[in-house]
């Protein structure tokens, strides 16, 4: 299997675009689409695909029976580096869903208090309203530039001052035409159309970039105050619809800033103000909590932390539990306060994960492993799978590293036994060291790359092959030594 180098000169055609709304296909078209990113794991998509489509099939239901209808949440068990993460990043990107991911060791460390869990629902909240406002951004985005180009113009030629009648009629504009006797004979110009002439000009000069290089100056009203970033909720009040920066922000003065800025620079800022006039706020929010509430996505990773490996006193690790205990009443269903309003996670769908190689699934508490119905089992990586992950995905890390070349207009071609011997490398690394799968395949293909991507400004080769011998060459002398070995890979 070779892997063709990219044309600098003539790159390949963007993929097309998956459909926004998965949840509206059925579960093997979803599972087709996160083939295009991830191999194997086959459990895995499944699963995940399942619990898109059921809410999709929950929202069909009849209003009597809808909210009784509970989340398929999912609990992953694998190594690291086997995909876990990248399934639940990709279902949430292909179906549109607000998506946060959590750590849930960091419940477990100084100083956390069980309010903290809550923090993840307003998390979720926030990637909601970026999500939505991007959205609503993008539907105005033509008409924000329009308008952001007449203010533009508005400043590169000011309109005249208005004058009282009298004086408009006694300083009309007026030109003087020699007639047919060589007499000078006055005719009034009309200095509106001429205005209007230079306007467009300057209008197609704005869209052919050829005053990008002019400064004009514009008056910018402050953004933020840096002073308030620093300032943190009063302890206790983290969930509370005050949010003190803001009211701070609002209490101080409104001054506008006049600053001296390029063309572009001014178009960028005019279009930014444009669309916060344009974007109703409120819409954005009611969009973003319901999408919250009925789409939302939680992955907490690292969830064997929590779990704890049963002692010899029959019970977990006390802290631990505690944590689980925090977490069971938002995997469960409750209400949630947040800067934007009540947020009810009943719906919200919850993707664990973990590792578990000290604890079991089994160690949780019965309660919040009863939240948890489906578990899944990804197993680990082989050779094999080394050999497809970068050759088959759309983002294969063999494609990446042509596009990095191709931007030195050169080209950069992997040979079967290239890729092979890659792969070998990256598995007995992982089979000498720690087991980190298919994040090993970076660390080898960096290494492998590291001269190359060095040298290649300078360079004046354009095309390089790997094959398995060349790969070897580059590569033993590390794999030989145990210590450079564990110092690189």
């Amino acid at each position: 299997m070779t892997t063709p180098p990219l044309d600098p000169k003539n790159p390949p055609a963007p993929a097309e675009p998956p459909p926004p709304w998965l949840e509206e296909l059925p579960p093997r078209k979803i599972v087709a689409e996160l083939d295009r990113f991830i191999v194997g794991q086959d459990a895995a998509k499944k699963a995940v695909a399942i619990a898109i489509r059921n809410r999709w099939r929950r929202s069909q239901a009849p209003d009597g029976i809808r909210d009784e209808i509970t989340p398929y949440n999912i609990i992953m068990i694998g190594p690291t580096g086997v995909g876990k993460t990248e399934v639940a990043r990709r279902l949430a990107r292909l179906a549109g869903a607000p998506f946060v991911k959590v750590e849930a060791s960091k419940f477990t460390e100084v100083g956390y208090v069980g309010r903290d869990a809550e923090s993840m629902v307003r998390e979720l909240v926030d990637a909601a309203i970026s999500m939505v406002r991007a959205e609503r951004e993008d539907e105005v985005w033509p008409q924000a530039e329009q308008r952001a180009d007449e203010r533009l113009l508005d400043i590169l030629l000011p309109p005249p001052e208005p004058k009282p009648p009298a004086q408009a009629s006694a300083a009309q504009e007026k030109v003087f035409v020699v007639g047919p006797g060589g007499a000078a004979q006055p005719e009034p110009v009309d200095a509106e159309a001429s205005r209007q002439r230079s306007r467009e000009k300057l209008r197609q000069m704005l869209l052919d970039g050829k005053l990008d290089d002019r400064e004009v100056d514009l008056e910018i009203s402050p953004q933020n105050y840096p002073m308030l970033d620093l300032l943190q909720q009063p302890t206790g009040m983290e969930g509370s619809e005050i949010n003190f920066v803001e009211m701070l922000q609002d209490m101080m003065p409104k001054k506008k800033k006049r600053r001296t800025v390029r063309v572009p620079d001014a178009r960028r800022i005019l279009v930014d103000e444009e669309l916060k006039k344009m974007v109703d706020m409120d819409d954005v929010v009611n969009e973003a909590l319901d999408r919250t509430e009925n789409h939302g996505i939680l992955f907490i990773d690292e969830i064997d932390k929590i779990a704890g490996e049963r002692s010899q006193g029959g019970g977990p690790d006390v802290s631990r539990e505690g944590v689980q205990r925090d977490l069971l009443p938002i995997v469960e269903g409750s209400t949630v306060q947040t800067r934007y309003g009540y947020v009810r996670t009943d719906h919200i769908l919850f993707i664990a994960a973990g590792a578990f190689h000290v604890s079991k699934p089994s160690d949780l508490i019965p309660e919040f492993q009863g939240r948890f119905p489906i578990r899944v089992e990804l197993t680990p990586l082989t050779e094999a799978d080394f050999i497809r992950i970068m050759t088959e995905p759309e983002n294969a890390i063999v494609k990446q590293y042509q596009a990095l070349v191709a931007a030195e207009s050169a080209t950069l071609e992997f040979t079967g036994d290239g890729i092979a011997e890659v792969a070998r490398i990256a598995a007995l690394a992982n089979g000498k060291m720690e087991n980190i799968g298919a994040r090993r395949l970076h660390t080898v293909m960096a290494t492998l790359m590291e001269d190359l991507l060095f040298d290649l400004p300078e360079t004046t080769e354009k095309r390089f092959v790997y094959d398995g011998a060349k790969v070897r060459d580059r590569l033993m002398a590390i794999v030989t030594d145990d210590d450079l070995r564990r110092y690189i890979l």
